[in-house]
C-alpha cells in the first residue's frame, strides 16, 4: 500500500512539473471552467424561472446573491488556503500532512456553516433588509433566504472539497461534483416553479437540494480519488496551521467578501435612488442589476475558471523551484483568458437587449438593464489582466500582495467609484460604476505582472558532467 502511494505521488510530481505548461493549465482549467459555467447557468436558471413570476420576486434573487457571496467568501478562504498547502505538501510527497490541512479546513468550515445557519434564520427579516431588500421584495427574499441558510454548511464543505481536489490535480472530479448539483437545480427549478407552482419557495428548495447532492458526490470522490484523506483524527490542534490557511486564503475572502459588500451596497443605492422615483422603479432597478450581474458573471467565470486552472500549476511548480514554468503559466493563462472572454463579450454587447429580455419582459427592467449590461461586458474584458496575477501571488503564498490586489476590484476602487458616480449621475452611476472600477483595477495590476516576471528567478540549469566533476573536486572527493 505504501509503495502504491509513493508511486502515485511520483506520477503526480512528474505530471505537474513536466507536462507542457499550456496543456497543463488548459487541462486543469477546462473542468473548472465548465463547472463554473454550469454553476452560473443554474444561477441564471433561478433568475429566469423566478423572472417568470415578475420583477419583484426576481429582485429577491439579486438580494440573495449577496448572502451567497458571504457564504462563499468564507468557503473560498478555507478552500484556497488549505488547497495551496495540499499542493505544497504533495510536491514534498507528504500526503499525511496534506490530509491534516484538508481535514482541519473541512470540519471547521462545516462548524462555521452550522453557526451561520442558526444565526441567519434567527434574524432572517432584518438580515434581508440589511442586504438591500425593499418591503415588497422582503417576503420573497425570506422564502429563498431560508433555504440558502439551511444549505449553508453543505455549500461551504462542498467548495472546500472542490478546491482541494483541484489543487491535487483532480479537476475533473471536482467538476463532476459541482456540475451534477447544478443540473439538478435547473431541473428542480422547472419542476417546483413551472410544474408545481411553488414560486420563490420552490426555487430556494431546489437550490438547497442540489447543494446537498453536490456535497455527497464530492465527499465520495474525495474519499476514493484524492491522495490526501479526510478524518477526525487529522484535525490539527496547532493554531499556526489555521492561521497559515487563513493568511493564504485571505485574498479569496477579500475578493468574494467584497463582492457581497459591494452587491449589498449596490442594492441599497438602487433602492434609494430608484425609490426617489417610485417603489416600482426601485424593484425594477434591483431586478435589472440582478440580471446584469448574473449575465456578466457567466462570462467572468470563464476567466476565473482558467485562472483557477493556473493555481495548482503555480503552487506546485513554485514549491518545486520550477520558476520558469510559473511565469509561462501566468502569461499563457492571461492570453487564453482574454481570447475567450473577448469572444463571449462581443455577442452579449451586440444583443444586450435580447439577453435582458430572456430573463425579464418588464419594460422598466429592459430599459435600465440593457445599457448596464453593455457597460458591464466592456469592463469584463479587463478580467484576464488582473485575475491571473492575483491568483499566482496567492498560490505562491505571497498573501499580502494577493490580498491588496483582491481589495481593488470590489473594494478600494469600486466602492469609492460607486459612491462618486451615484452622487453625480444617480441611477446612471449604478450602471457605469463596475466597468470603471474594472478599468482602473486592470491598469493598477499591470505593474505587478511586470514585477513578477522580472523579479522571479529563472530555473537553475541542470549540472553537466563537467560541473559535477568540478563540484566533486571542490569537496575533496
Amino acid at each position: 500500500m505504501k509503495q502504491l502511494s509513493e508511486n502515485a505521488a511520483e506520477l503526480h510530481y512528474i505530471k505537474m512539473t513536466e507536462t507542457p505548461v499550456a496543456r497543463l493549465v488548459i487541462s486543469l482549467g477546462i473542468p473548472t471552467t465548465i463547472s463554473m459555467l454550469i454553476t452560473n447557468l443554474y444561477n441564471m436558471a433561478d433568475t429566469y424561472f423566478v423572472g417568470t413570476l415578475g420583477e419583484t420576486p426576481q429582485g429577491a434573487i439579486g438580494v440573495l446573491f449577496t448572502l451567497q457571496s458571504i457564504i462563499q467568501a468564507f468557503a473560498f478562504m478555507l478552500g484556497h488556503g488549505s488547497g495551496t498547502f495540499v499542493a505544497k505538501k504533495l510536491a514534498d510527497k507528504d500526503a499525511d500532512k496534506a490530509s491534516e490541512y484538508v481535514s482541519s479546513a473541512f470540519f471547521v468550515g462545516g462548524a462555521f456553516g452550522l453557526v451561520f445557519t442558526a444565526i441567519g434564520l434567527a434574524v432572517l427579516a432584518p438580515f434581508m433588509r440589511f442586504l438591500g431588500s425593499t418591503e415588497t421584495i422582503l417576503p420573497y427574499a425570506k422564502q429563498y433566504g431560508m433555504w440558502v441558510l439551511i444549505s449553508c454548511p453543505f455549500l461551504i464543505c462542498s467548495l472546500i472539497l472542490n478546491n482541494c481536489l483541484r489543487y491535487e490535480g483532480k479537476a475533473f472530479f471536482a467538476m463532476i461534483g459541482l456540475v451534477s448539483g447544478a443540473l439538478l437545480n435547473i431541473l428542480g427549478d422547472y419542476v417546483f416553479i413551472s410544474v408545481c407552482g411553488m414560486g420563490v419557495f420552490g426555487a430556494g428548495m431546489s437550490t438547497a437540494i442540489s447543494q446537498i447532492v453536490s456535497f455527497v458526490i464530492l465527499i465520495i470522490f474525495y474519499i476514493t480519488k484524492a491522495q490526501s484523506k479526510i478524518s477526525f483524527k487529522k484535525i490539527s490542534k496547532n493554531a499556526r496551521l489555521y492561521l497559515s490557511v487563513c493568511k493564504v486564503g485571505l485574498p479569496s475572502l477579500i475578493r468574494q467578501g467584497l463582492n457581497s459588500v459591494s452587491s449589498g451596497l449596490l442594492n441599497n443605492l438602487s433602492k434609494f435612488y430608484g425609490g426617489q422615483i417610485s417603489p416600482e422603479t426601485a424593484d425594477a432597478t434591483i431586478a435589472a442589476m440582478s440580471v446584469v450581474h448574473r449575465c456578466s458573471s457567466f462570462i467572468t467565470c470563464v476567466g476565473m475558471g482558467i485562472g483557477q486552472g493556473l493555481q495548482p500549476v503555480a503552487s506546485f511548480n513554485y514549491e518545486a523551484k520550477k520558476y520558469n514554468r510559473v511565469k509561462k503559466a501566468l502569461l499563457v493563462t492571461t492570453g487564453i483568458g482574454f481570447a475567450v472572454v473577448f469572444a463571449l463579450c462581443v455577442p452579449v454587447y451586440i444583443w444586450a437587449e435580447d439577453v435582458i429580455r430572456i430573463f425579464q419582459k418588464a419594460d422598466a427592467v429592459i430599459e435600465f438593464g440593457t445599457p448596464a449590461l453593455r457597460y458591464a461586458v466592456v469592463g469584463v474584458l479587463l478580467l484576464p489582466i488582473f485575475t491571473p496575477i492575483n491568483m499566482v501571488y496567492q498560490s505562491i503564498q505571497k498573501a499580502w500582495i494577493a490580498s491588496f490586489l483582491s481589495l481593488l476590484r470590489s473594494g478600494l476602487i469600486f466602492i469609492p467609484v460607486l459612491l462618486l458616480t451615484t452622487s453625480i449621475w444617480k441611477l446612471t452611476g449604478i450602471q457605469i460604476s463596475q466597468p470603471i472600477a474594472d478599468l482602473i483595477t486592470g491598469l493598477v495590476s499591470i505593474p505587478f505582472i511586470i514585477w513578477f516576471i522580472k523579479k522571479t528567478p529563472n530555473d537553475k540549469p541542470p549540472l553537466t558532467k563537467k560541473d559535477g566533476a568540478a563540484t566533486a573536486e571542490l569537496n575533496g572527493e
